[in-house]
């Protein structure tokens, strides 16, 4: 399995992948998705030998100091091997001063990002939804 930044040619399996995953509801289009990932400082895939992609995750930082990590997604059947460990890797490789946050609401995600390392932050933005950080 690869895990590297997202080539315009698999945007539209990126999609599907998305869509297909409950994210439907903040995906209206593939060319909001397009402009999206455009729009992203590190927008990465899991990607199979056969070029099947099976993992998606993008982060917005400055590269310095701060960094709000999006979106981790993998497709069912490829949970719990390390793909979604190896991309959160990916988009946050090589930036040792960055403090690393997400919005972390989905069923199951507390604890697949306490595995990382990550911990619950005692802050709350607006919507009342715990604001996690890396330690």
């Amino acid at each position: 399995m690869n895990i590297r930044a997202i080539h315009p040619s698999e945007l539209e399996a990126t999609y599907a992948l998305l869509s297909s995953s409950g994210w439907s509801h903040r995906l209206r289009s593939m060319l909001e998705f397009s402009a999206l990932v455009a729009a992203s400082d590190r927008a990465y895939v899991a990607v199979l030998p056969g070029g099947q992609v099976v993992g998606f995750a993008r982060a917005l930082t400055d590269g310095l100091s701060n960094g709000y990590l999006s979106m981790v997604v993998v497709a069912p059947e490829f949970r719990r091997q390390g793909v979604g460990r190896a991309l959160v890797a990916g988009v946050t490789a090589e930036t040792p001063g960055v403090t690393w946050v997400l919005r972390a609401g989905r069923e199951g995600a507390s604890e697949f990002f306490g595995r990382l390392g990550l911990a619950v932050s005692n802050l709350k933005c607006n919507a009342g939804n715990e604001i996690r950080s890396e330690l």
